[in-house]
Protein backbone atom coordinates (compact mmCIF):
# COMPACT_ATOMS: atom_id res chain seq x y z
CA UNK A 1 0.00 0.00 0.00
CA UNK A 2 1.19 3.79 -0.32
CA UNK A 3 0.25 4.65 2.84
CA UNK A 4 -2.55 6.60 2.51
CA UNK A 5 -5.21 7.11 5.57
CA UNK A 6 -7.93 4.57 4.68
CA UNK A 7 -11.57 4.53 6.32
CA UNK A 8 -12.60 1.40 8.35
CA UNK A 9 -13.65 -1.78 6.49
CA UNK A 10 -12.13 -0.64 3.09
CA UNK A 11 -10.89 -3.10 0.97
CA UNK A 12 -8.88 -0.84 -1.33
CA UNK A 13 -6.86 2.29 -1.41
CA UNK A 14 -8.49 5.05 -2.74
CA UNK A 15 -4.75 6.08 -3.53
CA UNK A 16 -2.83 3.27 -5.07
CA UNK A 17 -6.27 0.77 -5.53
CA UNK A 18 -4.16 -1.60 -3.71
CA UNK A 19 -5.93 -3.87 -1.71
CA UNK A 20 -6.03 -3.85 1.95
CA UNK A 21 -5.70 -7.33 2.90
CA UNK A 22 -2.64 -7.94 0.00
CA UNK A 23 0.33 -8.51 1.34
CA UNK A 24 4.20 -8.25 -0.77
CA UNK A 25 3.59 -12.20 -1.39
CA UNK A 26 0.24 -12.17 -2.56
CA UNK A 27 1.17 -8.95 -5.09
CA UNK A 28 4.07 -11.00 -6.37
CA UNK A 29 3.30 -12.52 -10.03
CA UNK A 30 3.89 -16.38 -10.56
CA UNK A 31 6.61 -17.52 -12.01
CA UNK A 32 5.88 -19.19 -15.54
CA UNK A 33 9.05 -21.37 -15.78
CA UNK A 34 9.03 -24.77 -13.76
CA UNK A 35 10.51 -25.01 -10.70
CA UNK A 36 13.25 -28.03 -9.79
CA UNK A 37 11.02 -30.54 -8.73
CA UNK A 38 8.75 -30.28 -11.66
CA UNK A 39 8.30 -33.91 -13.48
CA UNK A 40 8.60 -34.06 -17.15
CA UNK A 41 6.79 -37.01 -18.40
CA UNK A 42 8.48 -39.01 -21.22
CA UNK A 43 7.09 -40.86 -24.01
CA UNK A 44 6.63 -44.40 -23.06
CA UNK A 45 9.57 -46.79 -24.93
CA UNK A 46 8.46 -48.86 -27.47
CA UNK A 47 10.36 -52.20 -27.73
CA UNK A 48 10.60 -52.68 -31.74
CA UNK A 49 10.60 -56.64 -31.43
CA UNK A 50 13.55 -56.91 -33.74
CA UNK A 51 16.31 -58.78 -32.16
CA UNK A 52 19.97 -57.45 -33.92
CA UNK A 53 23.47 -59.65 -33.89
CA UNK A 54 26.06 -57.74 -33.47
CA UNK A 55 28.34 -58.15 -37.13
CA UNK A 56 31.06 -59.11 -34.53
CA UNK A 57 28.93 -62.30 -34.06
CA UNK A 58 28.99 -63.31 -37.51
CA UNK A 59 32.41 -62.50 -38.52
CA UNK A 60 35.86 -61.27 -36.89
CA UNK A 61 35.86 -57.38 -35.88
CA UNK A 62 38.54 -55.60 -38.60
CA UNK A 63 40.66 -53.48 -35.64
CA UNK A 64 41.88 -50.59 -36.49
CA UNK A 65 45.78 -49.92 -34.50
CA UNK A 66 45.32 -47.38 -31.79
CA UNK A 67 47.17 -45.19 -33.46
CA UNK A 68 46.14 -45.06 -37.09
CA UNK A 69 42.75 -42.21 -37.35
CA UNK A 70 39.97 -44.00 -38.76
CA UNK A 71 38.08 -41.84 -41.42
CA UNK A 72 34.62 -40.26 -40.59
CA UNK A 73 33.57 -41.02 -44.19
CA UNK A 74 31.32 -43.00 -45.82
CA UNK A 75 31.06 -46.70 -44.38
CA UNK A 76 33.79 -48.74 -45.22
CA UNK A 77 33.02 -52.84 -46.17
CA UNK A 78 35.54 -55.08 -44.50
CA UNK A 79 37.31 -57.83 -46.49
CA UNK A 80 35.20 -60.71 -46.13
CA UNK A 81 31.51 -58.73 -46.73
CA UNK A 82 29.57 -59.91 -48.76
CA UNK A 83 27.95 -57.35 -50.78
CA UNK A 84 24.22 -56.91 -52.37
CA UNK A 85 23.07 -54.30 -55.14
CA UNK A 86 19.64 -53.43 -54.67
CA UNK A 87 17.34 -51.73 -57.41
CA UNK A 88 14.93 -49.64 -56.98
CA UNK A 89 11.67 -49.38 -57.97
CA UNK A 90 12.63 -45.50 -57.79
CA UNK A 91 15.73 -45.79 -60.49
CA UNK A 92 18.00 -46.15 -57.52
CA UNK A 93 20.98 -48.34 -57.23
CA UNK A 94 22.13 -48.93 -53.84
CA UNK A 95 25.45 -51.23 -52.99
CA UNK A 96 25.16 -52.39 -49.26
CA UNK A 97 26.67 -54.58 -46.90
CA UNK A 98 26.74 -55.59 -43.36
CA UNK A 99 23.16 -54.16 -41.80
CA UNK A 100 20.84 -51.44 -42.38
CA UNK A 101 17.34 -49.75 -42.34
CA UNK A 102 15.54 -48.92 -45.50
CA UNK A 103 12.17 -46.30 -44.86
CA UNK A 104 11.37 -42.72 -45.92
CA UNK A 105 13.62 -41.42 -43.18
CA UNK A 106 15.09 -44.40 -41.10
CA UNK A 107 16.30 -43.51 -37.85
CA UNK A 108 18.19 -46.26 -35.58
CA UNK A 109 16.24 -46.84 -31.96
CA UNK A 110 18.76 -45.31 -29.37
CA UNK A 111 21.79 -47.64 -28.59
CA UNK A 112 21.81 -49.65 -32.20
CA UNK A 113 24.41 -49.02 -34.50
CA UNK A 114 24.05 -49.61 -38.52
CA UNK A 115 26.57 -49.63 -41.63
CA UNK A 116 23.58 -48.14 -43.75
CA UNK A 117 20.56 -46.15 -43.99
CA UNK A 118 18.76 -46.09 -47.28
CA UNK A 119 15.83 -43.08 -47.62
CA UNK A 120 13.39 -44.42 -50.40
CA UNK A 121 11.97 -41.07 -51.58
CA UNK A 122 8.43 -41.61 -51.77
CA UNK A 123 5.90 -38.45 -51.89
CA UNK A 124 2.70 -40.71 -51.43
CA UNK A 125 3.83 -41.77 -47.76
CA UNK A 126 3.05 -45.65 -48.46
CA UNK A 127 6.34 -46.34 -47.35
CA UNK A 128 7.09 -45.86 -43.56
CA UNK A 129 9.78 -44.04 -42.10
CA UNK A 130 11.83 -46.87 -40.89
CA UNK A 131 10.20 -49.62 -43.02
CA UNK A 132 12.89 -52.66 -42.56
CA UNK A 133 15.56 -53.99 -41.38
CA UNK A 134 18.33 -56.20 -43.60
CA UNK A 135 21.63 -57.94 -43.04
CA UNK A 136 23.74 -60.54 -44.03
CA UNK A 137 23.98 -64.58 -42.90
CA UNK A 138 26.23 -66.94 -44.52
CA UNK A 139 26.27 -64.61 -47.80
CA UNK A 140 22.67 -64.02 -48.30
CA UNK A 141 20.50 -60.85 -47.07
CA UNK A 142 18.14 -60.79 -44.64
CA UNK A 143 15.13 -58.80 -43.90
CA UNK A 144 12.95 -58.18 -40.60
CA UNK A 145 9.95 -55.62 -41.41
CA UNK A 146 10.31 -53.11 -38.56
CA UNK A 147 6.07 -53.15 -37.51
CA UNK A 148 5.79 -50.42 -41.05
CA UNK A 149 2.06 -49.68 -41.69
CA UNK A 150 2.16 -50.97 -45.42
CA UNK A 151 3.73 -54.28 -44.44
CA UNK A 152 6.93 -56.26 -46.29
CA UNK A 153 6.25 -58.71 -49.10
CA UNK A 154 9.23 -61.06 -50.43
CA UNK A 155 8.96 -62.56 -54.40
CA UNK A 156 12.10 -65.14 -54.55
CA UNK A 157 12.64 -66.29 -57.90
CA UNK A 158 11.72 -69.80 -56.80
CA UNK A 159 8.85 -69.68 -54.73
CA UNK A 160 5.44 -67.11 -54.63
CA UNK A 161 4.56 -64.06 -52.69
CA UNK A 162 5.43 -64.34 -49.13
CA UNK A 163 3.80 -61.40 -46.49
CA UNK A 164 6.40 -60.50 -43.75
CA UNK A 165 5.40 -60.85 -40.43
CA UNK A 166 6.86 -58.03 -38.76
CA UNK A 167 9.85 -58.35 -36.23
CA UNK A 168 11.08 -61.95 -37.77
CA UNK A 169 14.03 -62.23 -40.20
CA UNK A 170 13.56 -63.68 -44.22
CA UNK A 171 16.04 -64.73 -46.10
CA UNK A 172 16.15 -63.09 -49.74
CA UNK A 173 18.31 -64.71 -52.23
CA UNK A 174 19.52 -62.46 -55.62
CA UNK A 175 17.06 -62.15 -57.50
CA UNK A 176 14.05 -61.55 -55.08
CA UNK A 177 12.13 -59.05 -55.13
CA UNK A 178 10.77 -57.10 -52.17
CA UNK A 179 7.69 -55.00 -52.30
CA UNK A 180 7.82 -52.20 -49.30
CA UNK A 181 4.33 -50.78 -49.94
CA UNK A 182 4.13 -48.97 -53.66
CA UNK A 183 7.51 -49.01 -53.84
CA UNK A 184 10.16 -52.37 -54.28
CA UNK A 185 14.07 -53.06 -54.76
CA UNK A 186 15.33 -56.07 -56.54
CA UNK A 187 18.46 -57.79 -54.59
CA UNK A 188 21.32 -58.49 -57.23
Amino acid sequence: MCGAELPPGAMFCGECGSSTSATPESRRKPDPRPGDTTAIERPARRNSGVISIPLEGFRAATAIPSFVEAPVSAPVAPPAATRFVLRFSTGETRTVFGTGLIGRRPLPQPGEVFDHLVQITDPGLSVSKTHLEFGEHDGVLWIADRFSGNGTIVRRPDDGALRCEPGRRYLVPRGSRVELAEHFFVVD
